[in-house]
């Protein structure tokens, strides 16, 4: 796979509006490219945003999660017979999980796939200090190839013109791809976990983001990014297959929760549960009347909290739920779901809890784990690795726990993955990756 264009769009802070002129970028190009997107790192709503704006499913790449070759072989699974592919970074271009080193952060994806990285540099009140940034996030790491910068909240023409000059005196050898002016209406409504996802406003954000284009076709040189995508090759695949998850074909049909209430899921869960024989339906916990013909069910996680009414409100599916006898399993939103109410408003009940919501965050962390049982998301004794992010917390617990917590907070007390007592139903907090869990696929589709 020579010459495959690839670019990162890395930040430098967590606030410099890398989502807006990231897929602005990726809509761009896509009236005349076949574009495929990623994100790094553990997220699920500005995956969505980059799907709509591209129409291909957009892939986290996170090396927490995943070693190098595993990096390398989700990129190539995916990014094959596609033109270019943009990677959105996360937070600062340098920021993992410890001090120390890169682990978790967008510079290390950038190295894993050799990929150049336009800086996005948050230009309100600066010109020549700007310079300072940029050089100083170049000889941090020599290894991370920093070929191009766009200037965010630039105050007018002649402050972009002395930001470019100031660039092209001091390091000639960076390209100015453009600079974005101020405009506050630019800004998707956010609430606690980030933007607001694309299946409770699909319209209304397709907007956004089509504006969003228009600015980048506007004021960044696309041509310009094009180029150094295509500047430094990317080794064939080579050698044997990388091994993402462990597969053990079977036949099972599974029904997953896909509404405005949940919608927190990774594609590669989807491909992994297919490669392990799964066939999937889709159905909404909000309209639909029953669960459908299935052998397991699978409720991700979401905006339960925002919806309980109405979910409350659909008798018939929480009769159909309870009713159901098969495998069942629940994450963060659907763990939610699954217990007896949410801030006092009757939901399934089917494990032995009650959740409700707070003001402060209550999990915000990569986890590690390791299965204390067989249970429908893994093996006994295989440790996994995950994410949790959740302003919510269950009280008056029962039951047992299917999981302990070395790194995160869980449940309670450092536990996770509360099991109903016939150990039919699963739910936890523990965000699980199918790459970081290997077992997580071939355990939900085992009927």
């Amino acid at each position: 796979m020579k010459n495959l264009k690839r670019i990162v769009v890395a930040g430098t802070s967590s606030m410099v509006g890398k989502t807006l002129i990231s897929t602005g970028i990726m809509k761009a190009l896509s009236k005349r490219y076949n574009v495929q997107p990623y994100k790094v790192g553990p997220d699920y709503i500005d995956p969505t945003y980059h799907t709509t704006a591209t129409g291909n499913y957009s892939r986290n790449l996170d090396s927490f999660f995943m070693d190098r070759w595993q990096i390398r072989e989700l990129f190539w699974r995916n990014s094959r017979g596609k033109d270019i592919s943009i990677i959105e970074g996360v937070r600062g271009l340098y920021e993992g999980i410890s001090p120390y080193n890169d682990v978790g952060s967008t510079a290390s994806i950038a190295k894993a796939l050799r990929a150049p990285v336009i800086l996005i540099v948050d230009a309100r009140s600066l010109t020549r200090s700007a310079v300072a940034i940029i050089k100083g996030f170049r000889i941090f790491d020599r290894e991370v190839e920093i070929k191009g910068v766009i200037f965010n909240k630039v105050r007018n023409e002649n402050h972009y013109r002395k930001l470019k000059d100031a660039v092209s005196y001091y390091i000639p050898d960076i390209e100015v791809m453009g600079g974005i002016p101020r405009d506050e209406n630019l800004e998707v409504p956010q609430r606690h976990l980030g933007l607001i996802p694309t299946p409770e406003g699909r319209e209304k954000i397709k907007k956004y983001i089509n504006l969003w284009s228009l600015l980048v076709e506007e004021y960044l040189d696309l041509e310009k990014l094009l180029e150094i995508g295509d500047s430094i090759d990317f080794e064939d695949r080579g050698g044997e297959y990388t091994k993402l998850w462990h597969v053990d074909k079977r036949r099972c049909t599974i029904g997953v929760a896909y509404d405005e209430a949940f919608n927190f899921y990774y594609w590669d869960t989807f491909d992994a549960l297919r490669e392990n024989g799964g066939n999937i339906k889709l159905f909404s916990p909000l309209r639909d009347a029953e669960v459908p013909n299935c052998d397991v069910l699978y409720f991700g996680g979401g905006y339960p909290e925002i919806f309980a009414r109405k979910l409350n409100s659909n008798r018939s599916m929480i009769e159909s739920i309870r009713n159901f006898d098969g495998k069942i399993y629940g994450e963060c939103g659907g763990l939610m779901y699954l217990s007896r109410s949410i801030d006092g408003i009757e939901m399934v009940g089917l494990l032995e809890c009650d959740s409700m919501m707070t003001k402060e965050v209550q999990g915000l962390s990569y986890v590690i784990g390791s299965f204390l049982e067989n249970c429908p998301i893994g093996k006994k004794g295989v440790t996994f690795r995950a994410h949790e992010f959740h302003y919510s917390k269950v009280v008056k617990i029962r039951g047992k726990f299917a999981y302990k917590i070395e790194r995160g907070r869980g449940i309670v007390d450092g536990m996770d993955g509360l099991l109903s007592p016939d150990g039919r139903v699963l739910g936890g907090y523990a965000h699980q990756h199918p790459v970081a869990n290997p077992y997580f696929a071939s355990s939900l589709v085992d009927c």
